[in-house]
């Protein structure tokens, strides 16, 4: 009984032995074929790809180490190129991959350094100001505020003659002397106190910028600037302010020497 025993024990382990390389043999079958199976594919694709770039021969050239990509047993300047060719399509592949992920997804805001009042990041920027309109020169300020041209053209409709003074400044004083006391001029001069009104700064600026005089007096005939202090003074010592004033009013504009009528009423 006991050798019967020993030689099932025995057939037993012969079955497992046999059962075990059965299993390891197909195993080692299985990943060959399957190696062979990804050689053959990459062959193919190789092979689809040098057909349809028409790749040439190395013609000659020594045989370089790498990848068989031609599969002509012989790995030369060929598989090289072909080699080099994969791997640019690979990148082309990838980098439209790419393009396409960031294309459906959400918009990323316009760096705020690069873009003004438009894209998502340009909220609250600021704008450039608007270019001067063509052909003004010099007569066109960059922000004209239609307050101050109505408040200017209101002023200019006052007189023939407007003086654009400073009630603190000596020159204007001056200028306002010699115009309101020492002449009668008929319309009256229309005195403009900037430093009192409440646009004074920005009607000076504007007045600067039609005149080509920024300071004060300013003394303006029907629009034309005659000059400020220094001016009127000389023009009143060489006696020819009253024909400056009507070189510009003519008839609409009489000038005469208040103390010249005086001395006439007397007589």
């Amino acid at each position: 009984m006991a050798s019967q025993r020993r030689l099932r024990v025995i057939v037993y382990l012969v079955l497992a032995g046999v059962v075990m390389l059965l299993f390891f043999t197909s195993r080692a079958r299985h990943a060959r074929n399957a190696d062979l199976r990804s050689q053959d594919f990459h062959s193919k694709t190789v092979n689809a790809i040098v057909k349809d770039h028409g790749v040439a021969s190395s013609g000659g050239q020594k045989p370089i180490a790498g990848h068989d990509a031609d599969a002509d047993e012989d790995v030369d300047q060929e598989d090289a190129l072909i080699a080099k060719q994969m791997a640019d399509r690979l990148r082309q592949a990838e980098q439209k991959a790419k393009d396409s992920a960031k294309a459906k997804g959400p918009n990323k805001p316009e760096a705020p350094a690069e873009v003004i009042g438009v894209g998502s990041s340009a909220s609250g920027q600021e704008k450039p100001a608007p270019k001067p309109k063509a052909g003004t020169g010099a007569e066109q300020t960059k922000d004209e505020d239609p307050e101050v041209e109505e408040v200017l053209t209101t002023i200019l409709k006052q007189s023939p003659i407007i003086i654009f003074s400073k009630s603190y400044c000596p020159f204007s004083q001056r200028a306002k002397g010699i115009l309101l006391e020492k002449y009668v001029i008929e319309p009256a001069p229309y005195v403009v106190e900037l430093d009192l009104h409440p646009l004074g700064a920005k009607i000076q600026a504007r007045v600067g910028v039609m005149t080509g005089r920024a300071t004060v007096p300013n003394i303006m005939v029907f629009g034309n600037s005659i000059g400020g202090g220094d001016e009127i003074a000389a023009l009143d010592t060489q006696k020819g302010l009253g024909d400056k004033i009507t070189a510009f009013g003519g008839s609409r504009v009489s000038v005469s020497l208040r103390f010249a009528q005086s001395a006439q009423k007397a007589a």
